[in-house]
């Protein structure tokens, strides 16, 4: 089972539609579920990963263009990746980013089954449950 937050999931599908008809992708990280606030949590183990947050996809990162690494997503914080196929294709394509747990939304760009799906990396779909939870509030002060 993969779990996600509803607050991830309604900002995922804001990028994707956002930036449609173009794709997004982007980095997706965990915190355990014992650190989580809200009341789908509870029921979860509290060592269980649950996908709660994202990094801001950087479209214009020449470096990336040019040599193929991406410095904007520190990549070992990072579990997951979220990839938009604009042109419907529900499922983890050759285009796409690998992960772990590769999340996919399609148009209409809803939380519905036929729209959003967590994938692992060999392109089987993972059974999905969609929590409401937050994660605990974070500080840029150090």
């Amino acid at each position: 089972m993969v779990y996600i937050t509803r607050a991830l999931v309604d900002v995922l599908l804001d990028l994707a539609s956002d930036a449609d008809p173009d794709r997004v992708t982007t980095g997706v990280s965990v915190t355990p579920a014992g650190e989580l606030a809200g009341g789908g949590a509870g029921a979860i183990p509290p060592d269980t990963p649950v996908f709660t947050d994202f990094y801001l996809p950087d479209p214009g990162n020449a470096i990336n263009a040019v040599f193929g690494v991406d410095l904007s997503t520190p990549a070992r914080q990072t579990q997951g990746r979220f990839v938009s196929h604009p042109l419907r294709e529900l499922e983890v394509t050759k285009r796409d980013d690998l992960a772990q747990v590769v999340f996919v939304a399609v148009p209409p760009w809803s939380d519905e089954e036929d729209s959003f799906g967590a994938f692992d990396r060999s392109g089987d779909r993972k059974p999905l449950e969609i929590i409401d939870a937050e994660p605990p509030a974070q500080s840029l002060s150090g």
